[in-house]
């Protein structure tokens, strides 16, 4: 935390990692540094704290993700002018989809898409129901078995289990499933902090997709939030380039049914603090990498 007159202006947590075989680290700051953007010598002082804390770390290079807008050319100018780049990946998503939960539960029901308004209804009519869980097997078997299907890694069960419950605890996360006939066919796990809540995890099983358990799921998530007076629900994570194209694409269109707003964020910004070794890991290794996945194949 940062301090300007006895008060707490700025917050970070910075995240290092071992690169394997090699004498480096790499740094990161997720979702941060959180601070009043609009205070420039803050915004200023806060990457050069960050810049040397990363250093002290003996990092290659720090790596930062703030949910700044990217009509917000002004941070975009400061990040250069502090001798930072954009990042040459993402970690988190750089776009999302934003819902503003301030109208209320029934204005937010009208104004959905046609579609997934009569999706909600078919869903209760068929029977799904909604619980809050800790069932993180459950949970997580659900969430394996969409990876499997959708194609995208994942990491061990474990993991899962201690992220669902040290927010479970804190009080800051919430696990649902959907159940049809006592059957567990769906799973979201919410992350709710100050004024916002995040969609945090998604899962689903390829039985009773019929039933449409996802958007009865989602629909009892956002009711969830808005009882308790949370004012924006982050679905996390939005199309690159909005085109069919793009890997995203089906998800968002599910997102944007229930009223959510595209949203672009500058991304991922990269101070680098070791040229050779920057240069090494994020262009020289993955090149060799991808060439000894080709030659092998």
């Amino acid at each position: 935390m940062c301090e300007r007159n006895n008060e707490v202006v700025a917050a970070f947590t910075l995240l290092t990692r071992r690169v394997p075989l090699l004498p480096w680290r790499i740094a990161y700051v997720p979702k941060g540094p959180l601070l009043d953007y609009a205070d420039e010598p803050l915004f200023v002082a806060v990457l050069d704290h960050i810049t040397n804390v990363a250093r002290a770390a003996r990092a290659v290079y720090v790596k930062i993700d703030p949910d700044i807008p990217e009509e917000n050319a002004r941070a975009a100018d400061l990040y250069r002018e502090s001798g930072w780049r954009a990042g040459s990946e993402q970690i988190q998503f750089p776009h999302t989809a934003m819902l503003d939960l301030d109208c209320g539960a029934d204005a937010l029901l009208a104004a959905m898409k046609p579609k997934t308004r009569y999706n909600i209804r078919l869903a209760t009519r068929r029977g799904v129901e909604i619980e809050e869980t800790t069932d993180w097997q459950v949970l997580f078997k659900l969430y394996a078995e969409t990876a499997r299907r959708d194609g995208f890694p994942i990491r061990e069960e474990g993991y899962y289990h201690d992220v669902w419950s040290l927010f479970q605890e804190s009080g800051q996360g919430e696990g649902f499933l959907a159940r049809v006939e006592g059957e567990a066919v769906a799973g979201l796990y919410l992350i709710h902090v100050g004024d916002t809540g995040w969609f945090y995890t998604g899962a689903s099983s390829q039985r009773q997709r019929d039933k449409m358990p996802n958007y009865l799921l989602q629909w009892h998530a956002i009711q969830w939030l808005i009882a308790r007076g949370y004012r924006w629900y982050d679905l996390w994570g939005a199309p690159t380039v909005m085109d069919k194209s793009d890997p995203l694409w089906g998800v968002y269109r599910f997102k944007s049914g229930f009223g959510a707003r595209y949203v672009r964020r500058l991304g991922a910004y990269d101070r680098v603090l070791n040229r050779p070794g920057y240069y090494a890991l994020t262009r020289l290794i993955p090149r060799l990498l991808h060439l000894r996945h080709r030659l092998s194949r």
